[in-house]
């Protein structure tokens, strides 16, 4: 693959000698892979390899790769990948916001968001969601409410104020919860 272009270079690393490298890399299993920001665990093929060699040369290859962990039950591998990098946040809000995301992804990004509450790792972070309380897909918005309300702070209880009077009675609803949930003394 390096001969082909796909690859600029390979850094092969014995954890043996190294041990350290892999907690810094985050890597929690052998083989462990990264290619640009894709980062695979376990044996892949060939044509594995090649697929997302060629996903991670694209602007939405990384978010093609979470969507691909979550939708199939590796969520814990993207969880222990956010704690590391809560940049990542911002790529769980727009799988959110894709109207095209199956829902074991939405459900797995829900999953994610609420953990990373209860770590405290989602403070400031409605910016990421709040394009998507406009967005044409009711589901997208409820959703996107739900979130808000995991993240909280005066953007979010602003945005789902808003949301309070979206014509779909589903939003509606999730923003009146969400708004007690954020104004209820604690």
């Amino acid at each position: 693959m390096q001969s082909e272009g796909l690859l600029g270079g390979i850094e092969e690393i014995d954890l043996s000698q190294a041990p350290q490298q892999a907690e810094t890399l985050g890597a929690r299993s052998v083989p462990w892979t990264r290619i640009g920001a894709i980062e695979l665990s376990g044996l892949h093929s060939l044509a594995e390899l090649r697929h997302w060699a060629g996903l991670a040369a694209r602007p939405e290859g990384l978010d093609l790769h979470l969507a691909d962990l979550l939708g199939n039950g590796q969520r814990a591998q993207v969880l222990a990948r956010t704690r590391r990098e809560p940049a990542l946040i911002a790529r769980l809000a727009a799988l959110l916001g894709d109207a095209d995301s199956e829902l074991s992804v939405r459900i797995g990004v829900m999953a994610t968001l609420e953990e990373l509450k209860e770590e405290g790792l989602l403070q400031g972070q409605a910016t990421h969601f709040l394009p998507h309380v406009t967005h044409p897909e009711p589901r997208v918005r409820s959703d996107t409410c739900y979130a808000l309300t995991l993240i909280g702070g005066e953007d979010a209880l602003a945005a789902l104020q808003a949301c309070s009077e979206d014509p779909d009675a589903e939003v509606r609803e999730t923003a009146l919860d969400g708004i007690e949930a954020l104004t209820l003394p604690s």
